[in-house]
């Protein structure tokens, strides 16, 4: 089942945000997140909010029509609220955006391009599950604008695709991602998960061997965390799979550095590895603390400190939009102390490192003692802090230790 929504204050049913937040980020840029919440069949580990054709049955407002209607007029009220803003980044994400005809993708994209002025040379990604396209299919996304794209490779192992339960062959990512090539894609990337259980060191070699045979422009891999209410979950607890061993997931994580680094791909995010200028800008966007609005079920938003976050049920977001109301379920307003946290937790993950200026007299008196224990280190200058391998295997307790 999808995770729970945060608990937060009531959001204004015209979408309205403080003038403080609008003012403050009139010249920065925005990115577009657009969350597609359908999936041809749910993985065993996921807690995503996507549903199956099965789980939403016929009920009105549920169906595919009802959600890019949705779409297009939370587009218009991010337009109406937002004013004029550069779109330098959209991600189309779910679920499954592919399950969308390519038409259809494409006509959220002009939908967004007629509502906001995009930047010269913006990023435009949508993920894709390999099985869900043909090269007809990411020809018309080019064409149609889209200039990025995320295969949901997961593993080059036949036996760990089946414990994730997805539902392509290992072979028909080299099919795909030659299409998107040719199509004419300018950056390529594949997801990868490790620590599926019953994986070995070996499989995971494999695997990374196997997506670097792609030549890809970025990999993100990301250790598989068992979420409570999955099918995945039920299957560890009943015994009929093993549960996860942090010390196998950190052998997993510095095989990985060890193996994309020497290919090429240097780290500049927790998980995310790339060749030079191929990095997300988009999930930089976000780690970075810029604005962005999410549309869709279920998806979050943030503009000059106040976030937000959508019904997650297709219906009850399609209903709220055609009464002509925000579809936003709650939100909060972020102190100046919860920014400048949140800046610690989301800087620290990326390779430019952190200035030591955002933290307070206490926290810094703390960094010598992270220097030694080789968590992080420090630039030339002494002003930035960067983790260390080590420091990444151990980062959430790295800014636990660190913080006030």
């Amino acid at each position: 089942m999808p995770s729970a929504l945060p608990v937060g204050e009531p959001a204004p049913l015209d979408g309205s945000l403080p003038f403080l937040a609008l003012t403050q980020t009139a010249d920065a840029p925005l990115s577009l997140y657009l969350h597609v919440p359908f999936c041809a069949s749910r993985c065993g580990y996921c807690d995503f909010n996507t549903y199956t054709a099965a789980e939403l049955g016929s009920a009105p407002g549920a169906s595919r029509e009802a959600f890019l209607s949705a779409a297009h007029a939370e587009l218009s009220l991010a337009a109406r609220v937002l004013g004029e803003r550069e779109v330098e980044t959209v991600f189309v994400g779910g679920g499954t955006p592919t399950l969308l005809a390519a038409d259809e993708l494409v006509g959220l994209l002009e939908a967004a391009r007629r509502r906001f002025p995009f930047a010269d040379g913006a990023e435009v990604t949508t993920e894709c599950n390999p099985e869900s396209v043909d090269e007809a299919y990411l020809n018309t996304l080019v064409a149609g604008g889209f200039n990025r794209i995320s295969f949901g490779m997961q593993s080059a192992r036949g036996h760990v695709l089946r414990v994730l339960e997805r539902r392509h062959t290992p072979g028909r990512v080299a099919d795909v991602v030659r299409w998107a090539r040719s199509a004419g894609f300018g950056s390529v990337s594949l997801d990868l998960i490790y620590g599926t259980p019953g994986e070995t060191l070996d499989d995971w070699r494999a695997s990374l061997a196997a997506a670097l045979a792609h030549e890809p422009d970025h990999v993100s891999a990301y250790a598989l965390i068992v979420e409570e209410g999955t099918r995945l979950a039920s299957q560890i607890r009943r015994g009929e799979l093993p549960a996860p061993v942090d010390d196998l997931q950190a052998e997993f994580y510095e095989v990985a550095d060890e193996v994309l680094t020497a290919a090429g791909l240097a780290w500049y995010e927790l998980s995310n590895w790339s060749r030079p200028e191929h990095e997300c800008r988009h999930n930089l966007a976000y780690w970075r603390g810029a604005s962005w609005w999410g549309v869709g079920p279920g998806a979050h938003s943030h503009v000059g400190g106040v976030r937000w976050w959508n019904v997650k049920h297709p219906r009850s977001y399609s209903n709220a939009l055609a009464e002509g109301h925000s579809p936003a379920a709650a939100r909060e307003v972020l102190s100046d102390d919860d920014r400048r946290v949140e800046r610690v937790l989301l800087e620290s993950r990326l390779v430019d490192g952190l200035e030591l200026s955002v933290l307070t007299a206490s926290e810094c008196a703390r960094v010598p003692e992270l220097v030694e224990r080789g968590l992080v280190a420090l630039d030339v200058t002494g002003a930035v802090l960067t983790l260390t391998l080590r420091g990444r295997l151990l980062a959430d307790a790295v800014v636990r230790d660190l913080l006030d």
